[in-house]
């Protein structure tokens, strides 16, 4: 068993890392509040119609037991209702552009022109994550991972940390994870890569801060992307 690597907020300018692992959906761009709650509930209007959540027990239901459980267990969507799910929430993800946090295009910018690499685990589609990067004029990722992929090898799946490894001939001390809900946690735990929350994300609720600070996971703000991350402030 691979012990956990979970640094110190404070230690993370004290570190070079070669490869930052980002979420997409709240960790880069505003995708729950301007896509997928909206979206969800058009769905529920749908397929359960009188059936709503607001938006905090909508985050927490996502963070856990997560969208899948929370379509399948709790809304009890069968197979063809996932399926209309699924359709509803494409349309909705085409026709609408979520935007980037403020400063997190200028911080993958800078990571790349310093030769760090850019990889992208996201339960979106890998379609829709280079979109919103060309829609905001950011350089690619160097690799995505996206909901294309087969359900067992998304997060918290170790499949895309390994194969990233595998790629790049890194070990998991060069790679810092930032993600705003437990399945990047948990992915991250079980390879020993290290892990940051994205405290700046829309999806932030006590409950989360609460488990993060349990379990010892430096909280992020966007302020600390600009003032001790960046790779200019970094220790080689």
């Amino acid at each position: 068993m691979v012990e956990y690597a979970c640094i110190k907020k404070r230690e993370i300018k004290m570190k070079k890392f070669k490869c930052i692992v980002l979420d997409h959906d709240d960790t880069s761009v505003k995708s729950t509040p301007e896509i997928h709650y909206p979206s969800f509930l058009e769905t529920l209007d749908v397929l359960r119609p009188g059936t709503t959540y607001s938006y905090d027990e909508f985050i927490k239901l996502v963070s856990d037991p997560g969208f899948y459980k929370l379509c399948r267990e709790i809304c009890g969507f069968d197979d063809e209702e996932m399926k209309v799910e699924y359709r509803l929430w494409r349309e909705y993800v085409r026709t609408h552009t979520p935007d980037f946090y403020d400063g997190i295009p200028q911080f993958i910018e800078r990571l790349k022109a310093d030769g760090v690499l850019i990889c992208v685990v996201s339960h979106s589609l890998s379609e829709m994550i280079v979109r919103d990067y060309n829609h905001s004029n950011v350089p690619l990722p160097d690799m995505i991972f996206g909901a294309e992929y087969p359900e067992e090898q998304q997060k918290p799946s170790v499949y895309p940390l390994k194969k990233i490894m595998e790629t790049y001939s890194l070990s998991p001390d060069d790679i810092l994870v930032i993600d705003d809900l437990k399945p990047g946690y948990e992915m991250a735990k079980k390879v020993g890569v290290h892990f940051a929350y994205a405290g700046w994300a829309a999806t932030r609720l006590p409950e989360i801060d609460e488990f993060m600070n349990s379990h010892g996971v430096p909280i992020l703000s966007l302020e600390d992307l600009k003032s001790s991350m960046l790779p200019s402030d970094i220790e080689k």
